[in-house]
């Protein structure tokens, strides 16, 4: 017994792994590492390739350009975003927070 998927359309705007690869300048296997490190987000269809939105192009680069900087290894580099952007959140609290009661707390 075989396993039949129904056809799934796939959004125009979506990018298939090789296009992707194309366009991020990261060979294909890479991208399928940054997907299980959950470093870049992606799309999984029934046959099991992945497919990217375009907005994910910035999210590579930053991986990349962090490895690149730091010297650190793929799975180190997921701590190093979850903790940037964390602190990009705080600071967006707080700048909100400046910005709803009048008090500069920090410059």
């Amino acid at each position: 017994m075989s396993t039949r998927y129904l056809p799934v359309r796939i959004p125009n705007r979506l990018l298939s792994q090789e296009q992707f690869a194309r366009r991020s300048g990261v060979h294909p296997e890479l991208l399928r590492r940054f997907v299980a490190l959950g470093l870049v987000r992606a799309s999984r269809v029934p046959d099991g390739s992945l497919w990217f939105s375009p907005d994910q192009l910035p999210a590579v680069a930053r991986v990349e350009r962090l490895r690149t900087g730091l010297s650190l290894n793929y799975t180190a580099l997921g701590l190093v975003i979850d903790l940037l952007d964390r602190i990009q959140q705080l600071e967006a609290a707080l700048r909100q927070r400046h910005d709803t009661d009048g008090v500069r707390r920090w410059s």
